[in-house]
């Protein structure tokens, strides 16, 4: 099923969507990859506040390209998601509502996932040109020393993903293979 939502979403939404939607997000998303989620672990650890309120919010394992002149990001395709996977499951306790990237999750997300009524999304590896159209506009808001794997704060119109793992557990890499290879 095709479905338009506002991004962040609320716990329905989320709960709303099955493995296999084809969901065009708009709003605002967060960039994290390895780094930033090591330093917010970090932070946590330490008693600290993370840079963004993760509550309800998306966060899209991608580091950019360079944007070209009039564009607010370079090539924005996904991260293989499980290099995240062991700092995940914290993010998802603390009530962030969904991940974008690539790729399968470790069973710690994947239960994360369903304990915390969560999604996870993913967008077309490759397609990081066609992608970063969706996007309107980037801002670094914290990490500014780490580059490309800085977290930025993205406004997205219409962003393509897919359900992977929906809030129940449904997992489209498991089913999708079934279906595949029956005869």
């Amino acid at each position: 099923m095709d479905r338009h939502m506002n991004v962040p979403m609320t716990k329905e939404d989320a709960v709303s969507l099955k493995a296999g939607d084809y969901v065009y997000l708009t709003g605002t998303i967060y960039t994290a990859r390895d780094a930033a989620h090591k330093r917010m672990d970090e932070a946590l650890d330490k008693g600290e506040m993370l840079p963004f309120d993760i509550k309800n919010n998306i966060i899209y394992y991608m580091g950019p390209s360079p944007a070209r002149e009039g564009r607010p990001i370079g090539s924005a395709g996904p991260t293989t998601a499980s290099r995240m996977d062991k700092y995940t499951p914290r993010l998802l306790d603390l009530g962030m509502g969904a991940m974008i990237g690539k790729g399968k999750r470790t069973q710690a997300v994947m239960d994360g996932i369903t304990r915390n009524q969560s999604v996870y999304f993913a967008a077309v590896g490759g397609a990081g040109a066609i992608l970063s159209k969706c996007i309107l506009s980037s801002e670094i808001v914290a990490y500014e020393d780490l580059g490309p794997e800085a977290i930025r704060k993205l406004k997205i119109k219409d962003f393509p993903v897919i359900v992977v793992v929906d809030s129940q557990g449904n997992n489209l890499y498991e089913t999708a293979v079934k279906e595949y290879c029956r005869p």
